[in-house]
């Protein structure tokens, strides 16, 4: 069944996208040139995320018609037309859609067909003795419904009754204090090369079993060569996707939001041919249960230490916390649960690490960057938000830093995108053809045919760098019509970045990437040198 088909059309509603501070402009206002355009096969992996619900013909029940009861009438009808029955097949596709399959048995003679959602909607159709018949739903909320079709014979005034219980595909977020779920230098157990430590995510606390994704804050430290770090679900094959990459000596950090195996458990995956200390800390968690849905925004800076923005003007004392009001501001609503930031610290005057949290709570025992002496480095976070509104941010290095906050969606209980995870893949890797050239951008169609995505979840990495300069993401005003027909249109070039780099560096980030209005979505190369660009994908957010 293509899904593709399925889909209705519909306004687009357009998320925001997730920039990291402009710590690095445009040196000049000359727009990119388009390397390439391509559009990555996602069909296998949307089209995967589909179950399918059934119930047999046998298992409907005769009901009184409107006006009848068990003692008188409903016998004579149904020996009328004994056979009268339905059986039901559907399937869930997308985040929150159905397609409902029903075999309609009866006597040559009119049947009406009711349809109840289990939402509190309806539908109603005719038919005339047995027929096929089928119908989509698309429901507002993420969830476990029980659909039921009644179908009636309006001659002789017999019914009978079926139904099944389906599951929506797409996931809701749950914030989660955030807790450091595995921390390897506390035991005599580093990862070593090539193989995997497990962490425990469905059953840890209060997240309950079932989780089909998690926000994780993975860092990698202690490292003595190269490699890289996968996370997957545990009980799935080892994708060759990559969270985040390390040199010798570095302690990397990177957000990742991961399937979760059925167990409960996700895997860490070292790809380097050393041991190394993995730390990982959950910030949310998503199920297949209406709680907070994600709505996208353009990045909105709300702290800047340098300049006071958010906060007093001054850079962050050593072991100093700042907090700051993000719900009911600056475009996130007053009833938003967690908010997704991007977060930079420059200038720091010594080693350390950034620790965000909910205001009014104690700092946990959990880091979201760590960061050298002199060193310029972002991270993607998502943090719950305190009951006042506000988050705090604690400056775990031992002299000051200046730190700079950008908020770049939230969710909450009104955000109608539904997240839905797959198996990581990788879309596009420049290792493969040829490097991405500075001022050149590549173009990615990863909505092409699905309209209803709002977002998708990146990791993309640099690497092989010949220079200083920054990568940029923004969807595309083109469509990949445009650019095959020669009818596109200059694109601007943004002027915030999603990772910096200098020359000989690997770095990655985590991007959650607005759709826009076409789906395209571009990778600017803000350099006057080459780099390798790769991006994988670990899912999209979807509107219905």
């Amino acid at each position: 069944m293509s899904h593709r088909r399925l889909v209705a059309s519909a306004t687009i509603l357009a998320a925001g996208i997730s920039l990291i501070p402009g710590l690095a402009n445009a040196a000049d206002s000359t727009p990119g040139k388009v390397q390439g355009v391509s559009t990555p096969d996602l069909d296998s992996a949307i089209e995967a995320k589909t179950s399918k619900f059934t119930s047999p013909a046998d298992r409907s029940v005769k009901v009184p018609a409107a006006g009848k009861n068990k003692a008188a009438g409903t016998l004579a009808a149904s020996d009328a037309n004994p056979n009268l029955g339905v059986a039901l097949a559907a399937a869930t596709y997308q985040a929150k859609s159905l397609r409902l399959d029903m075999e309609v048995t009866s006597a040559v003679t009119p049947v009406l067909v009711d349809i109840n959602w289990g939402d509190g909607s309806t539908d109603q159709t005719n038919t005339n003795g047995s027929n096929s018949l089928n119908s989509e739903h698309v429901y507002s909320e993420v969830g476990t419904y029980t659909v039921k079709v009644k179908v009636t014979d309006t001659v002789n005034q017999t019914s009978s009754e079926n139904s099944v219980t389906v599951t929506t595909e797409g996931s809701d977020f749950t914030p989660y204090t955030p807790t450091r779920l595995l921390d390897t230098r506390n035991a005599a157990n580093r990862v070593a090369p090539y193989t995997s430590a497990r962490v425990k995510v469905g059953g840890f606390g209060t997240i309950p079993a079932g989780v089909t994704a998690v926000a994780l804050n993975v860092t990698v430290t202690n490292t003595k060569s190269g490699g890289h770090v996968t996370a997957f679900a545990e009980g799935t094959e080892r994708p060759t996707t990559s969270n985040l990459n390390y040199e010798p000596g570095q302690t990397v950090p990177n957000l990742v939001i991961v399937p979760v195996g059925a167990d409960g458990y996700v895997e860490l995956y070292n790809g380097g041919w050393e041991s190394v200390d993995l730390i990982a800390d959950v910030t949310g968690y998503f199920t297949q249960s209406a709680a907070s849905g994600y709505t996208g925004l353009t990045p909105e800076r709300h702290v800047d230490t340098r300049d006071g923005l958010g906060t007093r003007k001054g850079q962050v004392p050593g072991y100093g916390t700042i907090t700051t009001k993000i719900a009911g501001n600056r475009g996130v609503p007053a009833g938003a649960k967690a908010v997704a930031l991007n977060v930079t610290v420059t200038n720091p005057r010594s080693d350390g690490h950034l620790t965000v949290f909910p205001a009014g709570k104690a700092a946990p025992n959990a880091s979201n960057l760590n960061f050298s002496t002199g060193q310029t480095i972002a991270n993607s976070v998502i943090v719950p938000v305190g009951t006042d509104g506000k988050i705090s941010i604690r400056n775990g290095g031992w002299n000051p830093a200046d730190v700079i906050v950008d908020v770049v969606g939230y969710y909450s209980p009104d955000s109608v995108s539904a997240y839905l995870p797959f198996d990581p893949e990788r879309v596009k890797d420049t290792r493969e053809t040829k490097p991405l050239p500075g001022r050149y951008y590549s173009a990615l169609g990863l909505g092409d045919g699905y309209p209803h995505t709002t977002g998708f979840v990146l990791n993309t990495t640099v690497t092989n760098t010949k220079g200083a300069g920054f990568l940029a993401v923004a969807p595309d005003p083109n469509t990949i019509a445009d650019y095959k027909n020669g009818t596109n249109v200059e694109v601007p070039i943004p002027t915030s970045s999603n990772l910096n780099f200098t020359a000989n560096k690997t770095v990655p980030n985590l991007v959650q990437a607005g759709r826009g209005n076409t789906g395209v979505i571009d990778f600017f190369n803000w350099s006057d040198a080459n780099i390798d660009l790769i991006v994988d994908i670990f899912g999209i957010y979807m509107d219905n």
